[in-house]
């Protein structure tokens, strides 16, 4: 079992993606964003609280859904978390990573 330590011992699975969403917290995304070398903006934070908001209420996610978010675009999604902004972002928001991510 891999693990991580904030404020409490948190379970992560071998990806590093939470096992349970419920235990998220600003400081878990904080480290994760710092692991991946993301300072984190008020921007940032919006597509992270929607990222949960949408995992919660069931929805699929996908780049597309993001960019039609209405909160960045693609391009401007790829600029806030470079290098597979669907699979780090969901990473830092606490959320499994989507399905249609490698």
């Amino acid at each position: 079992m891999e693990t991580a330590t904030i404020e409490k011992q948190i379970e992560v699975n071998q990806e590093g993606y939470l096992k349970d969403s419920s235990q998220w917290s600003e400081d878990w995304a904080k480290k994760i964003a710092t692991e991946n070398n993301i300072p984190l903006t008020p921007k940032h934070w919006d597509v992270l609280h929607w990222l949960r908001k949408k995992h919660e209420e069931g929805v699929a996610l996908s780049i597309r859904k993001v960019g039609n978010s209405g909160l960045v675009d693609i391009k401007q999604f790829y600029g806030l978390f470079p290098g597979g902004p669907l699979k780090i972002a969901s990473k830092i928001a606490g959320i499994p990573k989507p399905v249609s991510c490698i």
